[in-house]
């Protein structure tokens, strides 16, 4: 049996978009604008995509390159404040494999007519099968798309 670890930390990422936290908010609720930008690079394939945005609801993604593995994202949303705040759980899963659970908040800040995004997640890495600095890398990667994603609706105040 291989050894077992765990390594928690938490990491903070901060964005500011040119868009309303009404907006930015919309991004992360509706479920056909979050399955635009809430993906892996381009080349992977999506297999699956659900999302029940209520407090209780449950999100699940999954995908990865063809040629694999698989990754899995299974959310359950703890706490949602319209245009303030989610508060999310999650696992990560890697071909079958627990790789890590994390508690997720998502808050939304107006900023100079647009939006301060912090993203602050507290995570559990399992096995070594995943590590803090990867999944910040993800995360930024995902808050990339979301900013792409944002391009797409004109600003308001």
């Amino acid at each position: 049996m291989a050894e077992r670890s765990v390594v928690h930390d938490t990491f903070v990422i901060e964005r500011s978009y040119p868009a309303s936290p009404a907006q930015v908010f919309a991004a992360w609720a509706d479920p056909a604008a979050k399955a635009r930008w809430f993906a892996g690079p381009d080349e992977w394939a999506r297999d699956h995509f659900e999302m029940d945005f209520r407090v209780g609801g449950r999100e699940s993604n999954s995908g990865g390159p063809q040629e694999g593995p698989t990754h899995v994202f299974d959310a359950v949303y703890q706490d949602i404040v319209p245009d303030e705040r989610i508060v999310y759980s999650y696992t990560m899963d890697l071909d079958g494999r627990r790789i890590s659970a994390s508690v997720a908040t998502v808050e939304f800040r107006p900023e100079d007519g647009g939006t301060r995004l912090v993203f602050t997640e507290q995570g559990a890495f399992l096995d070594g099968l995943d590590e803090s600095r990867w999944r910040q890398q993800g995360t930024n990667d995902l808050l990339d798309a979301l900013g792409v994603e944002l391009g797409r609706i004109p600003a308001t105040a």
